[in-house]
């Protein structure tokens, strides 16, 4: 087992279709891996894939040991980018040390997780018996988590790989919950001798709404409408707004139709506002645009009382850290994220999604934000609540895997937990008392164009892996 090999079966799965909730030929690619290699393989009614592979002779009786990933990525690309996630191979170059997506995300989250399982299945390494359990629709819920039945898997010791920092290993995460909001609104006339602009910001960084959300980075969602807001009194119409994307990723873009009196006047206050964003912003998020041009009006503006309505929901609306750990210094404890904003005849589609691995402040946050929105005279609902992970520091698999970072590059592992939602909160909560870790190469960009792989950090996550598995089932 090496980095070599790992890479490139991550290359192979960056040529498979694997959108959430559309992960067949995922699926169909395990299942051949498995056959291929006359190892034992099930499916479940969800679309959850386990390949066990037994033991090695003089391993009978060492502990079962279970790797965990996830099929699925999160599909974002640029605007304007003519890939086609149900059919394109994800477009990528190495360079200056790094595997870089072009115009997409690269999904070595949780691809790379998954390469590193195949790849330890396939070796020659003296392992004891291991179960490569592989889940669904991580990224907009937890679908296959949630629908794995008791048994699936036997293993009481689990090693997550869908952590994104190495040398960092995880033991507790968020707890997730998205809330939705849907405002109806009734349209206006456009007034007399006004022509259609179209105003749009791109290029921000955006990000992944755990990792990311404690780095000040612009939400372009909440920036327009912050716009919008402000530049009403010069007689602003709104038409369209549009915005964001995943739930679980910062709003990176955003694009509002307004009809005005001058749009060269909008757009010269339109770029002297995006001047003082991004001075606001100059270390976090110093590359936003912020464009301006006319378009021919195609539809009816939205009337002004329930624009304003909209506008001001979207403005006010929180969005970033509530509240920091009182266990673990600088993790955040609780935190919320303006995801998303899409329109249709007569109605508005508002995406957030909150965390907390304190389940109680959790569900605080996500009635605060279904409180301001109803009080904006939205419909409010709640879906896809899943649990967070409570840290053990007496873990065995976390003994193990700090002696072998120890043992293998003469420095301490930094034990943490992430504001991120893990599938292992799910699995002990379903399971029972099961003993986990979580770790993986270094990610960055992760839920946005331009993800990235650390190729010198693949290096020392294999051998660190290699070594754990080796070292725990001895």
């Amino acid at each position: 087992m090496n980095s070599e090999r790992i890479l490139e079966i991550f290359k192979e799965i960056t040529r498979i279709p694997r959108e959430s909730g559309h992960e067949e030929q995922m699926q169909a690619y395990l299942q051949d891996f498995a056959r291929a290699h006359a190892l034992a393989c099930r499916t479940d009614a969800v679309g959850n894939v386990c390949i066990t592979k037994e033991p090695a002779p003089g391993k009978e009786q060492t502990p079962t040991l279970v790797l965990q990933g996830h099929q699925d990525m999160v599909c974002e690309k640029l605007k304007g980018s003519a890939h086609d996630f149900g059919k394109d191979p994800i477009e990528y170059v190495i360079e200056n040390g790094w595997m870089i997506a072009k115009e997409t995300t690269l999904g070595a989250d949780d691809g790379i997780g998954v390469a590193a399982m195949l790849a330890l299945l396939e070796s020659d390494l003296p392992t004891g018996r291991l179960e490569c359990v592989f889940t669904v629709s991580e990224e907009t819920g937890m679908d296959g988590a949630f629908g794995m039945e008791p048994g699936f898997f036997t293993g009481r010791t689990l090693i997550n790989l869908d952590s994104e920092d190495e040398g960092q290993l995880f033991i507790g995460c968020a707890g997730g919950l998205d809330t939705f909001a849907t405002f109806r609104y009734t349209t206006g006339t456009l007034r007399p001798g006004y022509k259609t602009a179209v105003l749009r910001i791109a290029g921000a960084l955006g990000g992944h709404s755990g990792d990311d959300i404690d780095k000040e980075r612009i939400n372009a969602v909440q920036t327009m409408a912050r716009f919008l807001d402000g530049d009403y009194p010069h007689g602003l119409q709104l038409i369209h707004l549009e915005g964001g994307g995943k739930p679980n990723a910062i709003a990176r873009e955003c694009e509002a139709v307004v009809a005005v009196p001058d749009p060269a006047a909008t757009a010269r206050r339109f770029a002297a506002f995006g001047e003082e964003v991004r001075a606001e912003h100059f270390q976090s998020d110093p590359d936003a645009r912020f464009t301006c041009e006319t378009a021919p009006a195609e539809m009816p503006p939205m009337a002004d009382a329930d624009a304003l309505r909209l506008i001001r929901a979207l403005f006010a609306c929180p969005h970033g850290v509530e509240a920091m750990s009182q266990d673990i210094p600088g993790l955040v404890e609780t935190s919320t994220n303006l995801a998303s904003i899409r329109m249709e005849e007569g109605v508005a589609h508002i995406v957030t999604s909150q965390r907390s691995a304190t389940a109680s402040a959790r569900r605080m946050m996500g009635a605060k934000v279904a409180a301001h929105f109803l009080l904006a005279g939205a419909e409010v609902e709640h879906a896809s609540e899943y649990p967070g992970w409570k840290p053990n520091l007496h873990s065995r698999i976390l003994e193990v895997s700090v002696a072998s970072y120890r043992a293998l590059f003469r420095t301490e592992p930094e034990v943490k937990a992430i504001h991120a939602g893990l599938e292992c909160g799910l699995f002990g909560e379903k399971f029972g008392d099961l003993d986990m870790i979580s770790f993986g190469p270094t990610l960055r960009g992760v839920h946005t164009p331009g993800e990235r792989l650390d190729l010198a950090s693949l290096e020392k996550f294999t051998r660190h892996l290699a070594d754990v598995v080796i070292r725990f089932q001895q």
